[in-house]
């Protein structure tokens, strides 16, 4: 029987998996087809828009049961205490039962005014993937309150605390409650160790509630960001750097950049740097950088007579760097939030982005001499023969970005050509990725995209609370009569993001802390280009910072060394990002000059 559930259980990852694979085929035949025949698919990009709602809940599940949700501490699997863990995983439960019932009101209001996705589909159909996702998490976070040897009182007992919460939801659903107590409750949630999300969502369903506003408007704004139609570029381009990332790709990179920038000291530091950037670009994530580079760079690093602790904080402090390179997802993440056409982002990040990199070489400390051991014997691999072996990594970023900035490409299509293309040249040209490494990869990417969109969409459903309040007038009022001009605006929230990205992970805080502040920032004169990348530059700093800094887990875990080691270690890189961020931020045509050049502003 726990065998059958089990299987049962595991069944949305194989969902997640084919949602991921359509949505990369039906731009590829769509593009094909509007030539050919003279008309594509039939409401494509909407169709592929919900199917990465589909993506998003059942990948959610199954970032659930592999650890994959974000906590306070970096990961959702609680030891120690069981009280402590019947307290944050019970209470997430309770929030997701909420969460269900609240979905469940909205799918319901969607079917009195159904209208057809494609094909005669109505979109509620999978719509009710929304109050099944969430009661599927309550369950599974209810499970985890327990270590019974008898599965079926385990699971008797686990489906209480969600249906405790759909109770809660459906009993004071047209009641104002106080909102103290909720937020007392989720404090103690977060600082135990509960899943963010759940945190998010039961600040939003609370401050909600205690309007007397109707609960169903936090699942709309996790449903309207999930189908918002920039959002399917995510999971693409995400896919398409895990199939780089699972592959021999990123040793032949490495081979490339260790031939352009020489095998000596300087010219590995440099080209360690430069790699893991662009390596987190393609990839999504600086921990899959570290975890895909890290054995790779660490001896190269050694080898030149690099020290051992100062390799370790280069890779991963550098990690972090590539968020202002296309086409990452915070990049994306952005413009969408800030309603800026995303390949105008993308140039945007490109300067930065060599700034940020220059400064942690040079005021981190990585190009002095002092320290260094006898480098090993090595040799400069030759250019051409490096070029030719990584001839199709080398081409992916032209795929990428050259179909999206020409325009013959939407985002959504120019990511699904990145996928297929990284696909087709990992398994067909290198012959690196069998069946059983994609359905892992295709499993990963769900997980990761999954656990993403769960923040992105409770933290949009508080941060719509907070506008629909007047907050950010209010701020405008209180922060024009506190800061007198742009350029002490400009330092105070250098500043202030640093904090925030240490307290913060960087997708909540692109959703809770940008619709805020962009509008003080428009109040002084700022570009929201200048301000997005800005942003992006102080975030860096958040992933070497506990207790969000995500990389500083990740090295330590890969390189097998204490957290304080590691956290000490990249402290002169914090310096040299927050030096970078300050040169951005004084700068603007950084940031708007190539955009402009080129005519995408």
């Amino acid at each position: 029987m726990s065998k059958l559930l089990g299987r049962l259980l595991r069944f949305d990852e194989a969902l997640a998996g084919l949602a991921l694979c359509l949505m990369a085929l039906i731009p590829l035949l769509e593009i094909m087809a509007r030539p050919l025949l003279g008309r594509g698919i039939a409401n494509a990009p909407v169709l592929v828009q919900h199917l990465g709602l589909v993506l998003a809940m059942l990948g959610a599940v199954a970032a659930e049961r592999n650890g994959h949700l974000s906590t306070l501490a970096g990961g959702n699997q609680l030891t120690g205490h069981a009280g402590r863990r019947l307290f944050a995983e019970g209470s997430a439960a309770i929030v997701c039962g909420m969460l269900a019932e609240a979905s469940w009101r909205f799918v319901l209001s969607e079917m009195q005014v159904s209208h057809d996705l494609a094909y005669g589909m109505p979109a509620w159909w999978l719509q009710l993937v929304m109050p099944l996702g969430f009661a599927l998490l309550g369950l599974k976070l209810g499970a985890r309150c327990f270590a019974a040897s008898n599965q079926a009182l385990k699971w008797t007992v686990a489906l209480l605390f969600p249906l405790l919460g759909m109770a809660l939801a459906r009993s004071f659903e047209a009641q104002v409650l106080p909102l103290w107590p909720a937020a007392l409750w989720l404090l103690a949630m977060l600082l135990l160790g509960a899943p963010i999300f759940a945190v998010l969502g039961g600040l939003a369903l609370a401050l909600f509630w205690q309007d007397g506003a109707p609960l169903a408007s936090v699942p709309l704004s996790h449903y309207q960001i999930t189908v918002n139609p920039s959002l399917p570029a995510l999971p693409l381009f995400t896919l398409a750097g895990l199939l780089l990332a699972r592959s021999g790709a990123a040793q032949r990179l490495g081979e490339v950049f260790l031939a352009l920038f020489g095998a000596g000291v300087g010219g590995t530091v440099a080209a360690s740097a430069v790699l893991c950037s662009l390596f987190t670009a393609f990839t999504g994530g600086s921990g899959v950088t570290i975890l895909a580079l890290g054995g790779l760079l660490l001896p190269l690093l050694r080898k030149a007579g690099f020290p051992e602790q100062r390799g370790i904080s280069l890779v991963t402090s550098a990690s972090a760097l590539g968020v202002l390179l296309a086409p990452s997802v915070p990049l994306i993440m952005v413009a969408i939030i800030a309603r800026v056409p995303i390949n105008t982002m993308f140039l945007a990040g490109l300067l930065p982005a060599v700034v940020m990199v220059i400064c942690l070489l040079v005021f981190g400390g990585y190009l002095r001499r002092g320290g260094l051991t006898p480098p090993t014997s090595g040799s400069r691999p030759p250019l051409g023969k490096t070029l030719w072996t990584a001839k199709w990594e080398l081409l992916a970023p032209l795929v990428a970005l050259g179909s999206l900035i020409s325009g013959l490409a939407t985002p959504t299509e120019s990511a699904a050509l990145t996928a297929v293309y990284a696909l087709l040249t990992q398994t067909l040209a290198h012959r690196e990725l069998g069946w059983r490494k994609l359905g892992t990869i295709l499993s990963d990417c769900a997980q990761i995209i999954g656990g993403v969109m769960l923040i992105l969409g409770m933290a949009l459903g508080l941060s719509n609370y907070l506008v629909d309040a007047g907050i950010p007038d209010a701020a405008i009022e209180w922060v024009q009569g506190a800061i007198p001009n742009k350029f002490a605006f400009l330092l105070a929230l250098c500043a202030f993001l640093f904090l925030a990205a240490a307290l913060m992970e960087i997708y909540a805080a692109l959703v809770v802390l940008v619709p805020l502040l962009l509008p003080v920032a428009l109040s002084y004169g700022i570009d929201p280009v200048h301000f997005g990348i800005i942003f992006l530059a102080a975030m860096e700093m958040g992933f070497l910072c506990p207790p969000a800094g995500m990389n500083i887990y990740f090295a330590s875990a890969m390189f097998g060394k204490p957290l304080r080691h590691v956290a000490v270690s990249v402290l002169p890189a914090l310096l040299a990002i927050f030096i970078g961020t300050l040169l951005i931020a004084a700068l603007p045509m950084l940031a708007t000059g190539l955009p402009a050049l080129l005519g995408k502003n």
